[in-house]
């Protein structure tokens, strides 16, 4: 699994100009499924992304998680969303091979794993609809943009 987590100070998405979910802060989660991904994938990304420590601390250092600010009782959460493109492979000619993506039923169980896997720490997490075209909107927080690939470790 691949994930594009971005540090938001707010992000929402729509389908069909309806939103479908919105965060005030917190982080933006691109995620891209490949097709020998598993639940150990989306168990170590759930895991890895809310303790990732890139929120700033008093003295201006990326040193607090978004679990630490959840505990100081800030309104904090994830907005997830599917993104197959995440896994095209660009090294040959100029169009992109999805050959590496997960086929959509595998993809959307995963997905839905992952978002599951959030809120069970007592995480906010919002997610888009699977295979919509969404309109996504967010204001980057730094920028703080960290690429997580659970076969690249």
């Amino acid at each position: 699994m691949r994930a594009v987590v971005q540090r938001v100070l707010n992000a929402s998405v729509s389908v069909e100009n309806i939103v479908k979910g919105k965060i005030d802060n917190g982080f933006l989660v691109y995620l891209g499924v490949a097709h020998n991904d598993n639940n150990t994938d989306a168990d170590w990304l759930a895991e890895k992304i809310p303790n990732l420590r890139i929120f700033d601390d008093n003295d201006g250092k990326m040193n607090l998680s978004l679990k630490d600010l959840l505990s100081e009782g800030l309104n904090v959460g994830v907005l997830a969303i599917s993104q197959f493109t995440l896994m095209g492979e660009t090294r040959k000619g100029r169009r992109p091979s999805w050959d590496m993506a997960a086929q959509p039923e595998k993809a959307k169980q995963l997905y839905k794993y992952f978002i599951e896997a959030i809120k069970n720490q007592q995480i906010k997490c919002e997610s888009g609809e699977f295979q919509a075209h969404m309109m996504v909107s967010y204001t980057n927080d730094g920028p703080v943009t960290i690429i997580l690939d659970t076969k690249i470790t």
